[in-house]
């Protein structure tokens, strides 16, 4: 299903938008809090300003013409801060000077990843897998490192 022609501003918080046809859409300022993306294709769309805050990703096909400011797609997931990538596998990524503030990595592989000057204040790393990750000035003030 093709969803093209979302509103501007619309709001999708919670919705189940996996494998969801959204190229081209202008989503720009939509919310998109809690919402799953997962499969989704984003090829070409808008998403500028809109409400990322919990959005579950992974294996996103395309790339968005726009993204909030502060988020990027590595590895097929929306990063960002207060992203649920919980499980992700971002092994070997370049998250280099990310802002995963406040973003749930419960169980994440982020072997190998490069975390350096990124921050991760306030974000879950419950049981994440951290093997040979560079967190050279990473902040980690207020994050969960329980498990890792």
């Amino acid at each position: 299903m093709h969803l093209g022609l979302i509103s501007l501003g619309a709001n999708l918080s919670g919705y189940d938008l996996s494998g969801a046809d959204l190229s081209g859409a202008d989503l720009s300022g939509a919310n998109l809090k809690g919402a799953d993306l997962s499969s989704a294709n984003l090829a070409y769309a808008n998403l500028t300003n809109a409400n990322l805050t919990g959005v579950r990703s992974g294996n996103i096909q395309g790339h968005p013409k726009h993204l909030p400011y502060g988020w990027k797609i590595i590895h097929g997931y929306l990063v960002g801060p207060k992203a649920d990538l919980s499980g992700a596998n971002l092994s070997g990524a370049d998250l280099s000077g990310a802002d995963l503030s406040v973003t749930y990595l419960y169980v994440a592989d982020l072997s190998g990843a490069d975390l350096s000057g990124a921050d991760l204040s306030g974000a879950d790393l419950t049981g994440a897998d951290l093997t040979g990750a560079d967190l050279t000035g990473a902040n980690l003030t207020n994050a969960n490192l329980k498990g890792c």
